[in-house]
């Protein structure tokens, strides 16, 4: 029986790993005597190890310690801290009480769909009937553009229209719904430009710099409103609990930070899709061949992208339907055609790849370049993400890739490297954008092709202002969190490990070490792309599996290994499973 690693690299599934040479660094352990803030670590943690992991995260108390390793829903914050929650609570139950149109407007990726499905399952359950509207990717643009707005309106004709994941910016836009006789609300999380709009409320906790929700993503705010409006007018019935699935599947989708409340979410949310009684994501699990328990890895690499795919190559509304269906029929149809969508979508990626790295092989400097621009006419403009997101990450420098129309229209997306507000970088270019707007990571533009060659004069400026010389250079560093011997490695580590779940941006999975490594077995190649290794320390045997390393030879070994460990699943049993992120021959201790 394959192991769950094995079937993913046979899936196909998994993100790609791109090698870059670098310079192994390994903390230091520290020592695990209660500092000053009297945290006593060896009787909270039962590993060492994780130990130094927990103290190096700055924790003040014990209390800290423990909400993080087991973080409950109980502990979550009243949501009227969020700024201009009451004036959202008020207009929404004011519509409901008047029995107004309401137009729950969103976005077309996971954060937006999600967003959407979890307030009309609310509104719904107080007896409204909600519009739902997705702007069309293409024709339309992103968030409240004057051609979504125009078809929403003669389609549904709302009296009050709730922004979801949009509107921070849409400042002009809203002041002529309001002209028209159309209340707006915006739920949002990108970050706010020089002016705000007028609207009935904004909660967006980018307006306030001191918020402690800043790390919120769109569905996390929309999770917030329902609890407010629940504490305002109880629904007994109403299980608010379950709908973290929902929450869980944009939060990790949108790539915000597992702190805080989106720690508690993503952690409860991904038991909730384990048991979702939702057709449509059960389906969806099933043809992405995604198995039990859910991680995040498998919301961000599964589920995620099919959810994705129909908006990024048609309308996110077959995503939406696949949500809220309760026909099984449909919801099998559904999901099959978001995997289609997927496949589909992996192909139109590939080419705009490929194209965009024979760019950047003639144009790229790693020692001038702070940041990358790339540009086609006719790219598709729902891959652009997915392709400045390997971008950044391949070669570490904030990635704009732009695909042009024959109108001579550009539509582009950013990713960026910790250290880059990418908003900020954007803003010191507005003058060679007619539009821009998202958050520190990831953003969107439109331009003329007219103004390429400014765009990428000022965004290549601007990046090499904000990034200092150590923020470009930290991918050449392997930073290792621990040194691990083969004995340790055993289910009781294993346990304590899994205790810092849920893994992703602001709560990197830990990288080991492990010296004097030999292979006992020739390396055995899945699919002529990964390697599938058997390694002796000592006495101690393990199994790992190498991404993307068929084709790169192993240096003479015995080797030093860094390398991760989850939980895996291998004949029937959880086991340890290693997957190697380097190798190099070994060196004297």
């Amino acid at each position: 029986m394959l192991s769950r690693i094995e079937r993913n690299l046979i899936s196909g599934d998994l993100p790609r790993k791109f090698t870059v040479q670098r310079r192994w660094i390994i903390a230091p352990p520290e020592e695990l005597n209660p500092d000053a803030s009297g945290i006593p670590w060896t009787e909270i943690c039962g590993s060492p190890c994780i130990a130094r992991l927990l103290m190096r995260k700055g924790f003040a108390s014990t209390g800290e310690v423990k909400t993080f390793l087991q973080p409950r829903l109980s502990s979550l914050s009243d949501p009227f801290l969020l700024p201009n929650m009451q004036a959202a609570v008020e207009r929404i139950f004011g519509a409901l009480d008047q029995h107004e149109r309401i137009v729950l407007f969103g976005d077309y990726d996971v954060d937006g769909v999600t967003s959407v499905a979890l307030l009309a399952e609310m509104l719904l359950a107080y007896g409204a009937n909600p519009h739902l509207f997705l702007p069309l990717r293409m024709e339309e643009g992103y968030g409240l553009s004057r051609e979504s707005v125009e078809r929403c309106l003669e389609q549904h004709h709302p009296k009050l229209l709730v922004a979801v994941d949009c509107g921070t910016s849409s400042v002009s836009e809203i002041v002529d719904l309001a002209r028209r006789g159309v209340d707006v609300i915006v739920l949002d999380h990108h970050e706010p430009k020089s002016a705000l709009p007028d609207c009935a409320a904004i909660v967006n906790p980018k307006i306030d710099p001191e918020s402690p929700f800043r790390d919120l993503c769109s569905v996390g705010i929309v999770f917030k409103l329902c609890h407010a409006l629940l504490k305002t007018r109880p629904l007994p019935d109403f299980d608010l609990k379950s709908k973290l699935d929902l929450v869980a599947l944009g939060t990790v989708a949108d790539i915000v930070a597992l702190r805080g409340e989106n720690r508690t979410f993503v952690r409860r949310g991904a038991i909730e899709i384990s048991r979702s009684s939702r057709p449509g994501l059960r389906k969806l699990i099933e043809v992405s061949g995604t198995r039990l328990p859910i991680l995040p890895e498998d919301i961000g690499f599964r589920l995620g992208p099919r959810l994705n795919a129909a908006g990024r190559l048609s309308t996110a509304e077959k995503s939406l339907q696949l949500l809220l269906t309760k026909d099984e029929m449909e919801a099998a149809a559904l999901a099959d055609f978001l995997d289609k969508q997927n496949r589909a979508r992996q192909e139109i990626e590939k080419q705009v790849l490929f194209a965009a790295e024979e760019q950047i092989r003639r144009e790229f400097d790693p020692m001038r370049d702070a940041a990358i621009v790339v540009w086609a006419r006719e790219w598709h403009a729902g891959v652009l993400g997915i392709v400045a997101s390997r971008i950044s990450r391949k070669y570490h420098r904030p990635a704009i890739v732009i695909g042009f129309e024959a109108n001579g229209i550009g539509k582009g997306s950013g990713r960026s490297i910790e250290g880059l507000n990418l908003v900020e970088a954007l803003n010191r270019c507005s003058g060679a954008l007619q539009k821009f707007g998202g958050h520190e990571m990831a953003a969107g533009l439109t331009m003329q092709e007219k103004d390429l060659d400014l765009f990428s004069k000022a965004f290549h400026r601007a990046a090499r202002e904000l990034l200092s010389d150590e923020d470009l250079s930290a991918a050449a560093n392997l930073r290792i969190d621990h040194e691990l011997a083969f004995s340790e490695l055993n289910g009781d580590f294993l346990h304590w490990h899994e205790m810092l779940q849920p893994f992703g941006n602001g709560n990197p999975t830990p990288l080991f070490f492990a010296r004097e490594v030999e292979p006992v077995a020739p390396p055995q190649a899945v699919k002529e792309k990964h390697l599938i290794l058997r390694l002796r320390q000592r006495n101690h045997h393990r199994r790992a599996v190498y991404f993307d390393s068929a084709k790169t030879p192993l240096p003479p070994a015995p080797w030093d290994i860094a390398f991760r460990i989850r939980a895996d699943e291998y004949e029937g049993e959880i086991t340890l499973g290693m997957q190697v992120q380097a190798v190099r021959t070994a060196e004297p201790n």
